[in-house]
């Protein structure tokens, strides 16, 4: 695609709006009156918009026949990772003052802090085999294997977030059916292609 590289540098800088935002808001003093659970919303929920942009970029390049897409997909599943990171420090630090403790019992009886920190334990592995060099080290089958993580990452993600809200669960529902949707998708997709296989084979 030409101009590709001006259009992934205006997506790597557009993807750091968010944590711009919240800077703004922390000088301009918009934070609301609890400062740390917002932070750690917006955090969240910036995670999860990332952790759902990297899952829909592959049916998007299928759909459209786009394969730049493809080239954009380290870098939206990086910046989910980033914003995890972001999360997690801010829960550990701003929330918790590095009491560990009180996190490790946080962990074993909130079950939306269980799913949250499964989730950012699952994430890491990806994070550090995004790059070709340790692509090529695990090879492209078990790689790819490693890598679909990313879906049950995402279910555990939405699940953090439905059972912190508890009552208007209005947000969650819709993160779980664009992931519903995603998981659908990717469904429906392996058991056409392996009709077509069957199909072929058959002939």
């Amino acid at each position: 695609m030409k101009y590709f590289s001006l259009l992934k540098g205006l997506l790597f800088f557009a993807c750091l709006i968010p944590l711009l935002r919240l800077a703004w808001f922390g000088y301009a003093s918009q934070l609301g009156a609890n400062p740390i659970e917002f932070i750690t919303r917006s955090l969240g929920t910036w995670t999860l918009v990332f952790l759902l942009l990297t899952l829909s970029i592959t049916p998007l390049r299928q759909l459209s026949g786009w394969s730049w897409l493809a080239r954009l997909r380290r870098m939206a599943g990086l910046y989910a990772f980033f914003y995890a990171l972001l999360h997690f420090i801010t829960y550990v630090w701003l929330d918790q003052f590095f009491d560990l403790p009180a996190i490790y019992k946080d962990v074993l009886k909130r079950p939306f802090i269980t799913a949250g920190f499964a989730a950012f334990i699952l994430l890491i592995p990806l994070a550090i085999t995004s790059t070709n060099a340790m692509m090529k080290r695990l090879g492209g089958r078990r790689w790819q294997w490693l890598h679909r993580l990313d879906y049950v990452i995402a279910m555990l993600a939405v699940l953090h977030y439905w059972w912190l809200v508890k009552k208007d669960i209005t947000q969650p529902l819709i993160y779980a059916a664009i992931l519903a949707t995603l998981l659908g998708y990717r469904v429906w997709n392996g058991l056409f292609k392996r009709w077509i296989r069957g199909r072929s084979n058959a002939k």
